[in-house]
């Protein structure tokens, strides 16, 4: 059949609004804060103050995960913490510039990797799963990379070898951006420890703490680091379990992209979510499951190395 272009807008206005509608209903009746565990601030020597949260058996396999761009540890990965828990020692952190996490002169990729062998090394934890999504799916292969030994898998979600901002014209808009949001800084007050720990209130309210837990005028800055990360020269040289958890509606990290880290990392195993670039929050109900599996497949195969 030959699609009319009044037929194609038509299409694409269908697909538009089922988005809306989708993202709508996830926003109205959010995935349920439950289970969270108590965290805590922790000095890194010569690194700075950042937090971390710890959960599950201490004796079990260790998964860290490290959140995208903008939220924080626990508002990216709070529907599966829970539910990895009973399975994992399960540890969140907050990255620079975000949350509570370090506040440095500058912000990098490299130096989010560093610190998350910083945060291990803390914790007495020798070696470790790094699961991470878009922006955290990046510091995860590159804490692989820069300490060799200390990750022993790879969960890789809804991300890429590179990100959008390496793109000139996206940064530049996105650089723009930032430094419209700026001003909004000076007026939203910072959220107090006790506001940002009560999950036990409305989800949406405690979401939006940690939204604005992290300055909205860092978007330069963040969009700048992530434009300088791209790992499709040494992609092959990945030697650890990896899982890539896909998400399938992806307009952010399109699948395509996510595609390029099956295609690359040897042995790598997809892992397909029904959802868009935030499914780790709005749709966790589909991605919890393909994100378990992507675990476990991991610390099989971490077991029988």
């Amino acid at each position: 059949m030959i699609e009319t272009p009044g037929g194609s807008v038509r299409r694409r206005v269908a697909v538009a609004w089922a988005t809306v509608r989708r993202g709508a209903g996830h926003a109205l009746a959010p995935h349920p804060v439950v289970d969270l565990p108590t965290g805590r601030r922790i000095e890194l020597p010569g690194r700075g103050s950042t937090f971390v949260t710890e959960s599950g058996p201490q004796g079990a396999p260790v998964v860290v995960l490290l959140h995208s761009v903008s939220t924080t540890g626990l508002l990216c990965w709070y529907p599966v913490v829970p539910k990895l828990a009973q399975n994992y020692r399960v540890v969140t952190i907050d990255h620079r510039w975000h949350g509570r996490g370090i506040r440095s002169a500058d912000f990098t990729l490299d130096d989010c990797a560093d610190d998350v062998v910083a945060v291990a090394d803390h914790l007495g934890i020798d070696t470790f799963t790094a699961a991470g999504f878009s922006m955290g799916g990046g510091i995860a292969q590159l804490t692989w990379k820069r300490h060799p030994g200390r990750v022993t898998g790879l969960v890789l979600c809804s991300t890429g070898p590179y990100f959008s901002s390496i793109d000139p014209k996206r940064l530049a808009a996105e650089q723009r951006i930032g430094r419209v949001l700026k001003p909004v800084d000076k007026i939203l007050p910072t959220p107090s420890d006790a506001r940002l720990d009560n999950w036990e209130g409305h989800p949406l309210m405690w979401a939006l703490s940690h939204v604005v837990s992290t300055p909205l005028g860092h978007q330069g800055e963040f969009s700048l680091a992530m434009s300088r990360f791209d790992s499709r020269p040494w992609l092959g040289d990945v030697d650890v379990p990896t899982a890539v958890v896909v998400s399938t509606r992806d307009k952010i990290v399109q699948p395509e992209r996510q595609q390029l880290l099956v295609d690359g990392i040897p042995d790598a195993r997809r892992f397909d979510v029904d959802g868009g670039h935030a499914c780790c929050v709005l749709g966790a109900d589909l991605f919890i499951p393909p994100f378990l599996d992507a675990v476990d497949a991991v610390s099989r195969a971490r077991a029988t190395n």
